[in-house]
């Protein structure tokens, strides 16, 4: 397998491509080591500070080879934290102490005033160290995301970028409209085009005196360092230029052409990374880091001096969190940010290299980079190590890792668009590949990302870190980033940092511009990054239910804090009188007795088997139908909260356990009478195609839900909503014959439908209130966390999830015949319960509940009249006779039932029909 970590000593990490394309790096002999001027001149010119000592081009940068039809090679930074995982340490410490050379370059009251903006997405991270080396000035970077709402305030092009539109969000655009100087700071300063590009566009609607360039390595050519003096000097401002290292590349004239046919060659040659040892996936945990409110997650809108101080503060906690959730035998950890999210992740990789980490060692990493960049000490080089953890700077300039230790190795990089070429060889700078699907909707659509030297990098365990606007279900998809990761380390941590939206602010006035050293007291409150009509992210475990954050997202809102429970017979009395909708309310959580507990228990015991083999049927049969129609097999799963949430999660089980396939599942609300979740569908419709949608529930009875549903998707599309959803439902169990796909036509105890919240992730009854739910929301529920000692979801699946191989045959052979048979439904339930609607005076088919699980349900959360059960009914309904006895209610033994039971409530209620003990009454 591929080792990254492994290169010869003298080996340099760009020697593969400089011999096969004769491209050569040549150190800059300016003075001070540095550029042709050594230091700054007057407004109206260029000049160049330069590097501190000689330049250590080798020590800082590999080469590689790209897909771009503009560039064939690729400089790749070993301090950036793009391409090649480094000490975070030593990145952040390459940036911040280019800022306290600019501090020291404009000394503390122009530093005071400036402005600093990084280049996304390779330098956001870059840049907002540098800001940290200057301390006080806030900061700005560009980014390819646009965000709705958010009023651009500029943009530039990077003519040899593979993507090349800039925006410029900042929350005020009078951050860009001081006379401070503007510090641009990329990772390298090549032709000098983007920096033209930007300070041209922003000169001319926020002029001012003074620009400081800021870059790890000056590449300019004589002819790009002349147009640059030209440009200052016709601008009439000052523009210096500050770099760790400066020199050129020497390119052959035929290099573009060499280089796109060296890359077309092998990539048809190269292999696949090969998985860690061990084989399987590795866990994939969320950490809930425990981001402080109103702290941006970076520099996309703004960061100030005051949001520096807040994160600073929190970083400890977070890192805490961190490190608690790695395996104990983990040695090597990457943080691995995300593409423009660069400095957050950044950040806590530091911090938690401080917490758990130790550095380099006493030797050096050995070599003069290798593809992990652990560029080595030659002669007293760049990366020198400092003593007892501490950062030393090296006679090159570039930072030093801490001391040796017995702690945890930590480094970091990020996740990119750049497509490059991977080469599993010592003299080249990106030895492994990962690809996989963007996750973050990008505004200029789908198309494949990529990280670097992860693979092969003998990682123990990756905390993958990405904004709340990227944790889709792209993201957890079976060819998704996080499998990808899976199958190269040990344990995979997920850190999500909220997304941030600034909030409106007053428009830009010149005259009232405001000191920007008094603007770094403002904070913003934090907002999800999206405008007020767009929905939010599911919610998902362990934050709402208790169940495992992949098991289910939630398409609901969270109204934990919200009053909604109410006397069981004070509801019975306003739903039947008219006055009130049962989903405007919650009845109170059955707590059951221990006796009860003990039935629930033993109904599991007996019946797990025979629910695993109805989940698989189900399962098998929804992939097969699936199969049959578009080839793909791949569905979207989403139940009906709350009953047929359980069977959606043993579905997604199945499917994984026995076909390897990571299908999305949500859940979403559906009400009797209102139809389910509008928008809930529209954030579907927005993120899957509607026709891979199969709507899951746990049974059915009567089929009022599978006529709802129906109803509901006719409503939807005639009201514009989006078109291809499939209103069939699938069924674990359908003793009422109102479907086509089901796991089993009995009616039989699902333990699932014994109990209320504590089977069903914690998660109440969905709730539909128009002082609650306004027109831009989704359906609410209550996440009841002080249940969670009484909480059994996780058995109940586990038990169930055990049975799988020993069904699986019995699976096939159902689902064979199934598919063969004819199972267009007769709704013979629905003709029982409208007999029975008469036969016993009822004349309401609401009234009448069929079947095991709907009966519990009348017996919990409604007030009974009567029980009718099948004569000669056994231990299906032992939890049933006990409730039952409880609250006083019949059991009414009927020779021709379609069902094992059928639940009556109580037809003609009021306060009267209840005795003082609240038990219903024998008679109408």
């Amino acid at each position: 397998m591929t080792d990254v970590r492994k290169t010869e000593d003298v080996v340099w990490s760009g020697e593969w491509v400089a011999e096969r394309l004769g491209v050569e790096l040549v150190e800059d002999g300016g003075p001070e080591g540095g550029g042709p001027e050594g230091g700054g001149t007057e407004a109206g010119g260029a000049g160049a500070e330069g590097a501190a000592g000689p330049g250590p081009l080798k020590e800082l940068l590999g080469l590689a080879l790209r897909r771009n039809p503009k560039r064939a090679h690729l400089l790749v930074s070993n301090v950036l934290g793009k391409h090649v995982p480094q000490h975070p340490s030593v990145i952040w410490r390459s940036g911040y102490d280019l800022g306290v050379r600019v501090r020291e370059l404009l000394g503390p009251d122009e530093a005071a005033r400036a402005v600093v903006l990084g280049y996304a997405e390779t330098a956001t991270g870059l840049g907002h160290s540098v800001a940290d080396g200057l301390a006080l000035a806030p900061y700005l970077h560009s980014t390819r995301r646009p965000v709705p709402g958010v009023e651009r305030a500029g943009g530039f092009e990077e003519s040899h970028s593979h993507a090349t539109s800039h925006l410029l969000l900042p929350e005020d655009p009078r951050l860009l409209a001081g006379d401070g100087a503007l510090v641009l700071v990329d990772d390298e300063f090549s032709t000098g085009n983007t920096v033209l590009n930007t300070i041209r566009d922003l000169h001319e609607s926020f002029p001012r005196e003074r620009y400081v360039i800021v870059a790890l390595v000056d590449m300019r050519g004589p002819d790009d360092r002349a147009r640059l003096d030209a440009f200052a000097r016709d601008l009439g401002a000052r523009v210096d230029l500050i770099a760790l290292a400066s020199g050129t590349v020497r390119l052959p004239a035929d290099v573009l052409a060499k280089g796109q046919a060296l890359v077309a060659r092998h990539e048809t040659e190269a292999p696949a990374p090969v998985p860690a040892p061990g084989g399987g996936r590795a866990p994939v945990t969320r950490v809930d880091l425990g981001w402080p409110a109103g702290v941006p997650d970076g520099g996309r809108h703004g960061f100030t001096a005051a949001h520096r101080a807040r994160l600073d503060a929190a970083l400890p906690d977070m890192a805490e969190r961190v490190a608690a959730a790695l395996p104990d035998a983990a040695r090597r950890v990457l943080v691995l940010g995300f593409e423009e999210l660069m400095y957050a992740p950044l950040a806590l990789g530091v911090a938690l290299e401080r917490r758990v980490g130790r550095g380099l060692g006493a030797g050096g990493a050995g070599g003069a980079g290798g593809a992990d960049g652990a560029a080595g000490v030659r002669g007293g080089g760049a990366l020198a190590v400092g003593g007892g953890g501490a950062l030393a700077v090296g006679s090159g300039g570039v930072p030093a890792a801490g001391g040796g230790g017995d702690g945890v190795e930590v480094r970091y990089s990020t996740t990119t668009r750049s497509p490059v070429l991977a080469v599993d060889d010592p003299g080249y700078a990106i030895r492994t590949r990962l690809v996989f699907p963007a996750h973050d909707d990008p505004a200029d659509g789908p198309g494949p990302r990529y990280a670097y030297n992860v693979a092969g990098g003998g990682f123990d365990a990756i905390v993958a870190v990405v904004d709340s606007a990227a944790d889709t279900e792209r993201l957890h998809a079976a060819d998704g980033l996080l499998a990808q990761l899976s199958a190269h380390t040990g344990q995979v941590l997920l850190a999500v940092v909220p997304s941030y939206v600034p909030s409106s602010v007053p428009p830009y006035d010149p005259s009232h511009a405001p000191d920007l050293a008094d603007a770094d007291a403002r904070t913003t409150p934090t907002t999800p990054e999206r405008p007020s009509s767009v929905l939010p992210d599911p919610l998902r475990g362990p934050a709402f239910s208790s169940y495992a954050p992949d098991d289910v997202g939630w398409l609901l809102q969270d109204l934990s804090d919200v009053t909604l429970e109410a006397p069981t017979e004070e509801r019975e009395e306003a739903i039947q009188s008219g006055g009130a909708h049962y989903a405007e309310s919650l009845p109170v959580e059955y707590q059951p007795s221990p006796r009860y507990q003990e039935l629930f228990r033993a109904a599991l015991d007996a019946s797990a088997a025979r629910i695993a083999q109805a989940v698989g049927t189900v399962t098998e049969t929804v992939l097969a139908e699936r199969a049959s129609r578009d080839g793909t097999g791949r569905p979207v799963l989403v139940s009906l909260a709350r009953a047929g949430t359980p069977v959606g999660v043993l579905m997604r089980r199945w499917a994984q356990h026995r076909r390897g396939l990571d299908l999305p599942h949500y859940a979403v609300s559906i009400v009797r009478g209102r139809g389910i979740d509008a928008n809930a569908l529209r954030w579907l419709a927005a993120h899957h195609d509607p026709a891979d949608v199969v709507f899951v529930d746990g049974w059915t009875g009567k089929g009022a839900i599978t006529r709802e549903l129906v109803a509901a998707i006719e409503e939807f599309e005639a009201a514009g909503g989006a078109h291809g959803f499939d209103p069939a439902v699938a069924v674990l169990a359908d003793p009422g014959s109102c479907v086509r796909t089901y796991g089993t036509r009995e009616d039989f105890l699902i333990p699932s439908a014994c109990l209320n919240s504590t089977v069903s992730g914690l998660i109440s009854r969905t709730v539909l209130r128009a002082d609650l739910v306004g027109p831009d929301d989704f359906h609410g529920a209550k996440f009841y966390r002080d249940l969670a000692d009484a909480d059994v979801s996780g058995d109940f699946v586990d038990a169930i999830s055990a049975r799988f191989d020993e069904v699986a045959d019995a699976v096939d052979v159902q689902v064979k015949e199934l598919l063969a048979a004819d199972r267009a439904p007769t709704w013979e339930g629905w003709a029982a319960v409208e007999r029975i609607s008469e036969e016993y005076g009822i004349h309401d088919v609401n009234l009448v509940k069929p079947g095991v699980g709907e009966t519990t349900r009348v017996l919990l959360r409604r007030v009974p009249w009567k029980i009718l059960a099948r004569q000669g009914a056994g231990a299906d309904l032992d939890h049933v006779r006990l409730l039952a006895e409880q609250r006083g209610v019949p059991v009414e033994e009927v020779a021709e039932l379609p069902y094992t039971c059928v639940g009556l409530i109580h037809p003609k209620y009021t306060r009267g029909a209840t005795g003082a003990d609240g038990k219903a009454v024998a008679g109408a």
